[in-house]
């Protein structure tokens, strides 16, 4: 009898193409990589609006980070996806299919851009291949997309990629900086079976 709890391995993605991007493993071997990864997490902006279970300061701490995200597509429980230009490989961000859970058929995404790609889609674009391959590929039903309360500009990425907004989660989500004080959450969700959205 097959036990349901069981970890299932994501199907390889080994590269997404689509919207003028290509969707590809992060290497933790690569210096670019290990950059890029180190200079998203120090960006105000993304610190303004996120506030990650470990601090990565430096290329150590942005290595092992990197080297966690593998494990964990080998465990089946997440994958991390370096958002990179299709033409000519120039790194622009990163999107995550998260907290794969296979009973119930759901995970969480995430991503962010990094600032010399603002302003051309990139999350919307990473965010609409992301989301198909969740649901074609992965099979999962629902995936969730939760941002702080007044990330405008995610909660209209989140709405622009089919992502219905569904409410305010209370105190779901750290203050910036702190693990300490909690601040609110919109959850937005999309279903496989809701109608593919028409575009940017």
């Amino acid at each position: 009898m097959t036990d349901i709890r069981a970890p299932h391995p994501a199907p390889a993605a080994t590269g997404l193409h689509g919207h003028g991007l290509t969707l590809r493993p992060w290497d933790p071997e690569s210096a670019t990589d290990v950059e890029a990864w180190l200079r998203g997490h120090l960006d105000p902006e993304f610190v303004r609006w996120n506030t990650p279970l470990r601090t990565i300061a430096d290329t150590a701490g942005a290595r092992a980070s990197l080297e966690g995200k593998s494990a964990d597509v080998a465990a089946g429980r997440a994958v991390t996806f370096c958002v990179t230009d299709a033409a000519d490989g120039t790194i622009l961000g990163q999107i995550a299919v998260n907290m794969i859970d296979h009973v119930l058929s759901f995970a969480r995404v995430g991503y962010w851009v990094l600032p010399e790609a603002r302003g051309r889609h990139v999350a919307t674009r990473s965010l609409l291949l992301a989301a198909r391959w969740a649901f074609t590929e992965t099979g999962l039903h629902r995936l969730e997309l939760g941002h702080a309360l007044g990330h405008d500009a995610s909660c209209r990425i989140a709405e622009r990629c089919g992502f219905r907004c569904e409410g305010t989660l209370r105190g779901a989500m750290w203050e910036s900086g702190r693990r300490d004080a909690f601040r609110d959450v919109h959850l937005h969700g999309r279903l496989a079976t809701d109608a593919e959205p028409e575009g940017l």
